[in-house]
């Protein structure tokens, strides 16, 4: 088979996997626009409709349509999922209920805005990880973002905008789609849409256009959407025809392949080929066949600064392998689909190139096919060893030469004694077999020599006349020239598939290394096993020392300095993993470590270091590929264990919480009605003075007093559990101020502080409409913390105030206020000042701020000038 057509066990490994994971798991179809307003969510939404009319069974699980008309009257006819209800802070968050729609199972499952994060207590913290789950289980996804919230382009965005970007999706999200569907329009008839009220309304409108949606922006982000999606249908292009094993190349788009070598002339052909690139708005692959003749440690450091460069200008790299370099080229040139090949062209050739018209230019120029070529000369000086003719790269030392010599000489003398017997043709033969056999052990030089040796000793010492150059008969003399012929081309065939055979080998054990590492990897059930795997694969096929370490929850990294690690060896840790490069021994960034340090990422972030120990310069630079491999595939599995971890803890956290509210509100209910029945008893022995004596009815009022106390701990505890719950229903009637405030007054522990509060309210008070139930329990628990963390004399003042909009309720005190850094958190749950007989359990102000949250309004607290502390409530009337 030729080995063009042969297929790469790597490749063939991966689209395997692939077409296996992709059987099982849902369809994703992203609809991409420029910026809001261009349509994508009615688009998905028309595509919805479609299906359900088909009998596809299709379902809404979150679509946010804005207000916009024709986009709910798409909603109208389609099964639509009750949102779940989440509470974060006393504020209800409706959110994507993901386990419902797991329950269901539908075929088709529509999930708008991908870039969304979940409200605090949801399963995971971003949606795009919601639909992952989704695919996972097999259902279709449809899905829509804007271009500024892919990760790549956030940064680009930004700076075209001037507004920073905070909710953004991996590119691997965009990569993994089955299908992209760009909705675009013009930045005339975007801006047309929102004069006409289609996308914002008229005071955001005004403010959108003014900052976001100018003109110039929209046509910039316009651009970045367009050359998304033509990358994207690139890469599908790409893939389908080496799935399909068609050679091409298709001119659909431009893509260019530049060739490096260690030569001085590639940095400069690199950056030509970076502006080429940038003219062209093409995508572009540095290209380095690895040939069996391996490079010198000059070339190799060369080569890799080369390779090096070209990431950095933002290139992607491939390292091959094969015997021909110009074979090499165009083999990823076809699989790539490149349609432009840029190779450098010195101007100093060697005797042999000059002679039989065989260099690579030439080569590919014939060879290329319908692949175009652009030769780019050269102009460094590279000293020394560019000579003015160079003599081909030698593969086999002086010893080798020496030795085929050497054998030559040898079968010649012993079969010397027996020509007379076996005749000189025999001799020729034998002599030949030699030479045929030679290519096994030996190099192309050394077979050459051979080539050149026989024939000659042949026709010296065997052919008569003996011990001259003259051959008397033409058969011989046909037979002397055939011979080096025959010797010559054997020779070098059986070199060439040598050397193929040493390129197939390499490239089978890489490919059997990273199966064995990805299988290993598989099989780890926790991040302890897939380190302790990736460690030993590493040290058992590179033969070198090696250790990771990974970053804590803190997002530090976790270094055990008793590992007889030096300080310095530490601190280069530290640098590669803050910086997310490499470091260490060999490389220009720190070298004066023992260790060479890799960032272990994954495709979502770096997760810590791998340190690996080369002992020579030589074997790192011919492994440094290959070991970039097993890092990365280290790298996803370390983050497949982390978000395995992390979807882990979630779910106890939740199961915990769950039970936790249970438990809470059954033993809530369960205390109030003993707790009732002790208030009711205690009081009805208050009542009846002339049953017992004094000290009786004290300890009557003690035991009236505590049980208060545990009621409005119990209903605060209940109040919570129902907040928490989201059951909380905001009843709102129509109020009286003043009758608000007699309620609040009137509750006994108030009552017994009723000298120390004053009330404000206006004679012109007009009804609001409020939940008075609800305000007042408020208003009842703000008044009980001043009462019980301030000094008996302070006075507590209660105020109503209103204006066109709003009601203002003020609660505030004389005392001496709370620290400055307390302010922030006196609304959070549990949260307590610590002073002297202050008691309580932290949760009165979380449950006004519930409250006041669930009405709409907002609550805040201030530290006043003259002293004391202000509560100001504010609630839409």
């Amino acid at each position: 088979m030729d080995s063009e057509s042969r297929p790469d066990p790597d490749e063939l490994l991966k689209q395997i996997k692939d077409t296996e994971q992709n059987h099982l798991k849902g369809k994703l179809k992203i609809y991409i626009g420029m910026c809001a307003g261009v349509g994508k969510t009615f688009s998905m939404l028309q595509d919805a409709a479609k299906a359900h009319g088909k009998g596809v069974d299709t379902l809404i699980g979150f679509v946010e349509t804005h207000g916009r008309s024709e986009t709910e009257f798409l909603l109208f006819y389609l099964p639509q999922l009750p949102r779940k209800t989440l509470t974060y802070k006393g504020i209800e968050l409706n959110e994507f209920d993901l386990d419902s729609v797991l329950e269901k199972k539908p075929r088709l499952v529509i999930v708008d805005e991908l870039a969304h994060t979940n409200a605090p207590g949801s399963r995971h913290t971003k949606r795009y990880l919601d639909i992952l789950e989704l695919l996972d289980n097999g259902i279709d996804v449809f899905t829509a973002v804007n271009v500024q919230h892919i990760e790549s382009l956030s940064d680009t965005v930004s700076r075209i905008t001037g507004i920073k970007v905070n909710e953004t999706v991996p590119d691997s999200i965009i990569e993994i789609a089955d299908e992209i569907e760009l909705v675009d329009i013009s930045p005339e008839e975007l801006l047309q849409r929102l004069s006409d009220g289609k996308v914002y309304t008229a005071d955001k409108t005004r403010d959108a256009v003014e900052n976001f949606f100018r003109k110039g922006n929209l046509s910039a982000l316009r651009e970045l959407s367009l050359r998304l999606a033509a990358d994207r249908v690139d890469r599908q292009v790409r893939n389908y025809m080496q799935v399909n094993k068609i050679h091409g190349p298709w001119k659909s788009s431009q893509r260019i392949i530049i060739g490096v070598s260690s030569s001085p002339d590639s940095t400069e052909l690199i950056r030509w080929a970076r502006r080429v690139s940038y003219t062209m708005n093409a995508s572009w692959v540095a290209v380095h066949v690895e040939t069996p003749v391996p490079p010198d440690e000059y070339r190799r450091v060369a080569l890799n600064k080369n390779l090096e460069l070209a990431r950095e200008l933002g290139a992607e790299v491939i390292v091959t392998s094969d015997v021909d370099v110009v074979n090499g080229l165009l083999r990823i040139a076809k699989n790539e689909n490149a349609t432009l090949i840029v190779i450098g062209k010195s101007p100093k050739k060697n005797v042999f190139s000059a002679f039989f018209k065989s260099d690579i230019v030439t080569r590919l120029l014939n060879e290329s096919g319908t692949i175009d070529v652009f030769v780019v000369s050269g102009s460094s000086e590279s000293g020394n060893e560019e000579k003015k003719i160079r003599m081909p790269a030698s593969q086999s030392g002086v010893f080798q030469y020496l030795v085929s010599a050497g054998i030559v000489f040898t079968i010649a003398l012993l079969l010397y004694p027996l020509s007379s017997i076996i005749g000189y043709q025999t001799v020729a033969l034998i002599l030949l077999l030699v030479v045929t056999l030679l290519p096994l052990v030996m190099g192309p030089g050394p077979v050459l020599l051979a080539a050149l040796l026989c024939p000659v000793i042949w026709n010296y010492f065997f052919v008569p006349p003996k011990f001259t150059i003259l051959i008397g008969k033409s058969e011989d003399i046909l037979m002397f020239f055939s011979f080096f012929f025959i010797a010559l081309v054997t020779g070098v065939l059986t070199t060439r598939i040598r050397q193929r055979e040493k390129v197939m080998k390499q490239r089978e054990e890489r490919a059997v290394a990273l199966y064995r590492l990805a299988n290993d990897l598989s099989k780890a059930v926790n991040l302890e096993e897939v380190i302790n795997e990736s460690v030993k694969n590493i040290e058992n096929y590179f033969k070198v020392k090696s250790f990771i370490r990974l970053a804590g929850c803190d997002g530090k990294l976790k270094l055990n300095v008793n590992e007889n690690i030096s300080s310095k060896e530490l601190s280069v840790a530290e640098w590669v993993y803050t910086n997310s490069k490499k470091a260490g021994r060999f490389t220009d960034s720190l070298p004066f470590a023992e260790y060479v340090y890799y960032p272990l990422t994954g495709p979502r972030g770096t997760y810590g270091i791998a340190a690996v120990k080369f002992f020579d310069k030589v074997s790192f630079m011919e492994q440094e590929t290959l070991l970039k491999n097993f890092l990365n595939q280290t790298g996803s599995a370390v983050e497949r264990e982390i978000l395995n971890d992390r979807a882990g803890k979630a779910m106890i956290l939740e199961e915990s919480e769950r039970l936790y509210k249970t438990l809470f509100d059954s033993l809530s209910h369960e205390l109030k009605t003993p707790i009732a029945t002790i208030m009711g008893s205690v009081s009805f022995l208050i009542e009846r003075k002339k049953d017992s004596n004094a000290s009786v009815q004290e300890l009557y009022k003690e035991i009236n007093t505590a049980s208060i106390r545990l009621n409005v701990l119990v209903e605060n505890l209940l109040d919570m559990a129902r907040l928490e719950s989201g059951k909380l229903v905001v009843n709102k009637k129509p109020c009286e101020a003043r009758d608000l405030m007699n309620s609040v007054l009137d509750k006994q522990d108030i009552k017994e502080n009723k000298n120390r509060i004053t009330a404000d309210i206006p004679e012109n008070m007009p009804l609001f409409f409020v939940d008075f139930t609800l305000i007042e329990q408020a208003l009842v628990n703000i008044i009980r913390n001043a009462i019980a963390y301030t000094p008996d004399e302070t006075k507590i003042k209660l105020q109503f105030s209103h204006d066109g909009s709003y009601l203002y309720i003020t609660v505030s005190d004389n005392g001496i206020g709370v620290p400055e850094q307390d302010l922030d958190r006196l609304f959070d749950k549990f949260y307590r000042i610590e002073r002297k007989n202050s008691g309580g359990t932290g949760l009165g102000l979380s449950i006004s701020k519930g409250i006041i949250d669930a009405h709409k309004g907002t609550i805040n607290a201030y530290n006043m000038t003259s002293g004391g502390l202000k509560f100001v409530i504010k609630l839409p009337r």
